[in-house]
């Protein structure tokens, strides 16, 4: 008989159908305007052979093997062991790492996106467990958007992300503005996502609200797609790399013209003529006019003369997407569109102004916040070391090395047990080859998955979790003004446990489990959650009882009204009234904080600092494409790639790569084949795409799909399914952030003819069962 059970994803709300215990399919909400097709996607995934359904441990180490080629993290067989035996080993070795090594040889690598569920999230449960045990390494910021986060707080205040409620929502811009320029796009297939799960999407709706109220939209981007067709935007395709290129040449057009907001410059912004210096070219010689600008961009001089008149003249709106600042200096795009609306003459108007990250998710720009939701509560850690979240392959590397930080010297320290949970390394880190010469260093890698993917296959105990449709929990999204239940659909496949009921029996065993779980069930903790949510909101008023709720499966939360901090409307009014929270109380155009730090590749205001890898560079005539690897339309990030929505995207069963059709033709390229992409860091195979939706030079592989390398657990090796992280640098975008620079790839393209190897990224490693090792 066939159950019909609300689910909360990352990508949207749905329905599952489940009859006997067996998951038959996933439908959308029947409210819900845009579902994602994500969601549908994860029945195929459900009980594939890539589920880890036992504890298993890596044949080297539970031997005490040294780490040799052929029998390395990443190529060596498994040996499933009792839960009983899993738990012991990973309980014994936190002990003696702590004890020889300290706290903070421990590093608690979860990165989030593992449940949308507010109790079931794997960071906050992997920290409070690390917390209560002595302590352990934390990382800093987002691979996402980590020199947004860095360096927004010293333009404009307020804490990293507070910019969500600043920004003009989507009605305000569709009742105010007249032009809103979007720097690297506003590509709805991101919007699928939001962190906390979300009831209906509303991006798309809002967006055609906007066009039907006649507001006209350009997109700076080497990608057309990266804006809805129903917007009809003006593309203005611009060499990867050089949009503070182009802002300059706009922002010297609107000065030299005195086209700029003298007022709002004078009144509320900090530093301006130390930057109108750099502008003019005063200090360096060098005018970055429009002309400049053009033989830089690729974007014609006329055009961009025609923009500074449009922003200045009309009611507008700067946006700047997360992907241009995941690349070489990618504080500068972020710091420059805020000077460039600044002196545009809309900053702090209904609906205008600046904005960064619309369409990333379902989230920003629709609402400004959303009513308090409880969470797994928090421990402090005692260990105070961090390292920048894209720097751990050099911390593996070269432990004791002092490395800048925002103003700070770091000493990156020696990492003995990698725990990861509720994440996958080898998606979103760069240039993954030198990553797996990292990852042989540390002592233990301890992960929890659902499947054998790569970040399974290159530990040393996998401990098998079960996914967010087996366990109950419920669901709270950025911004959305929902609570959405989340009971356990079936029952967890194998022989998985949560990540709390794992790191409930560690907690025995090390003698604080009652610390950890505070004598509460899960589904205990799931009640108690929702009800100091409602007691925090104001009881029966506000939301219903649990029991009410979870037969409902939803509610909505009160509306959040505000004020929120920093608004630039205030700032506008009486900048003396209502100050930000900067050193000046004003928007820093030129930060004496940051020139302070005396960094050779991120100065006092926003310049043009030349990537290492673009289009102009030297090494394009080695590899003269350009690489876009940005977010997949498919899945959330590597999340169901093995979903029947991604599989069906994939060419061959390789990860699709889309190339202009004169650079395919130049190479005997034509749609459907499988080719090889390459520079000196490594290679993969993709399916080509042929498409004029991305500019001549460039090419687009999203990231996402598991690595699979031909030669597992050896650096170089080809890749057979398309992760365009073989080919990325793994290099600090400056020493402000120390951010990702992703975006900062050259790679060349050409025919594969030879042999195509087998696809294995979906196929579990070398089992030894349980009772057949002699260990076990």
């Amino acid at each position: 008989m066939e159950r019909r059970v609300p689910v909360a994803t990352h990508w949207g709300s749905f329905v599952a159908v489940v009859d006997s215990g067996r998951l038959v399919r996933i439908e959308p909400r029947h409210d819900d305007p845009a579902p994602s097709l994500i969601g549908p996607g994860m029945v195929t995934a459900a009980d594939d052979s890539a589920r880890v359904l036992r504890p298993a441990v890596r044949k080297g180490w539970l031997d005490g093997e040294p780490r040799a080629p052929g029998a390395a993290r990443g190529a060596d067989a498994f040996v499933e062991v009792s839960w009983d035996q899993a738990i012991t080993l990973v309980s014994e070795e936190l002990r003696r790492v702590r004890a020889r090594y300290g706290d903070s040889a421990v590093f608690g690598g979860s990165y989030g996106w593992a449940s949308a569920g507010r109790f079931h999230n794997a960071q906050g449960q992997l920290h409070r467990f690390l917390a209560l045990g002595g302590g352990y390494t934390d990382s800093r910021n987002t691979y996402s958007t980590a020199a947004l986060e860095v360096i927004l707080p010293h333009v404009i205040g307020g804490h990293p992300w507070s910019y969500q409620s600043r920004m003009p929502m989507w009605d305000a811009i569709a009742e105010n503005c007249e032009l809103v320029v979007a720097f690297g796009g506003l590509a709805l297939k991101n919007s699928q996502i939001n962190p906390g799960g979300l009831v209906k999407h509303r991006t798309q709706e809002l967006q055609r609200r906007c066009r039907a109220a006649g507001v006209r939209f350009v997109n700076i981007s080497p990608i057309r797609s990266d804006t809805a067709g129903f917007l009809d935007a003006e593309w203005l395709p611009v060499v990867p790399n050089t949009d503070v290129a182009a802002m300059l040449g706009i922002a010297h057009t609107m000065l030299v013209n005195g086209w700029h907001d003298e007022d709002f410059l004078r009144r509320c912004c900090a530093g301006f003529d130390r930057f109108a210096a750099y502008l003019t070219g005063e200090l360096d010689g060098v005018p970055k006019d429009a002309a400049w600008a053009a033989e830089i961009t690729g974007i014609g001089r006329d055009a961009l003369v025609d923009l500074a008149r449009r922003l200045t003249s009309r009611r507008s709106l700067v946006m700047v997407n997360y992907a241009v600042q995941r690349g070489d200096h990618g504080e500068q795009p972020v710091w420059m569109s805020v000077v460039l609306a600044a002196m545009a003459g809309s900053m702090g108007r209904p609906g205008c102004g600046w904005g960064t990250g619309y369409a990333t998710m379902d989230a920003t720009g629709v609402a400004e916040d959303r009513a308090f939701v409880a969470s797994v509560p928090e421990v402090a850690n005692p260990v105070p070391d961090f390292i920048p979240v894209a720097r751990i392959a050099d911390t593996l590397l070269r432990p004791g090395e002092v490395i800048d930080y925002d103003g700070r010297r770091l000493t990156l320290p020696e990492l003995r047990l990698i725990y990861w949970c509720g994440g996958n390394p080898f998606h979103h880190h760069q240039d993954l080859h030198r990553l797996t010469r990292a990852w042989q260093l540390p002592d233990t890698v301890v992960v929890h998955e659902a499947w054998w993917n790569t970040s399974a296959k290159f530990a040393d105990i996998v401990l098998p979790v079960a996914t967010s449709l087996e366990r109950d929990d419920f669901a709270a999204g950025f911004s959305d003004p929902h609570l959405v239940a989340m009971p356990k659909v079936r029952e967890p496949a194998g022989e998985s446990r949560t990540d709390h009921e794992i790191f409930a029996a560690l907690a025995s065993r090390l003698g604080f489990e009652r610390e950890f779980t505070e004598s509460r069930s899960e589904i205990e903790w799931v009640r108690h959650l929702y009800e100091q949510t409602r007691d925090k909101l104001g009881g029966d008023a506000a939301l219903p009882g649990f029991d009410d709720f979870w037969r409902s499966s939803s509610a909505e939360l009160p509306a959040s009204t505000g004020p929120y901090p920093g608004s630039f409307a205030a700032l506008r009014s009486d900048p003396r009234r209502f100050p930000l929270t900067t050193p000046s109380g004003r928007i820093e155009i030129f930060s004496e904080e940051i020139d302070s730090f005396g960094y050779d590749d991120c100065a006092g205001h926003p310049k043009w600092f030349e990537p290492a890898e673009w289009l102009g560079a030297e090494l394009s005539d080695r590899f003269p494409l350009h690489l876009i690897s940005n977010q997949p339309a498919s899945r959330l990030h590597s999340q169901y790639d093995n979903g029947g929505h991604s599989l069906g995207s994939k060419i061959r069963g390789r990860e699709p790569v889309t190339i202009n059709r004169s650079d395919a033709a130049s190479r005997g390229i034509e749609s459907g084949m499988i080719v090889r992409v390459h520079n000196d860091r490594g290679s993969c195979l993709a399916g080509a795409v042929l498409s004029d939706d991305v500019m001549p030079g460039v090419v687009q592989l999203s990231t996402g799909a598991w690595w699979d390398p031909v030669q597992p657990g050896q650096s170089g090796t080809m890749d057979r399914h398309g992760n365009p992280n073989v080919l990325t640098a793994d290099r600090p975008c400056s020493r402000l952030s120390q951010g990702p620079s992703a975006l900062s790839a050259l790679v060349d393209v050409e025919r594969y003819d030879g042999p195509l190897p087998e696809v294995l990224a979906f196929a579990p490693p070398s089992l030894v069962l349980p009772g057949s090792h002699p260990n076990e």
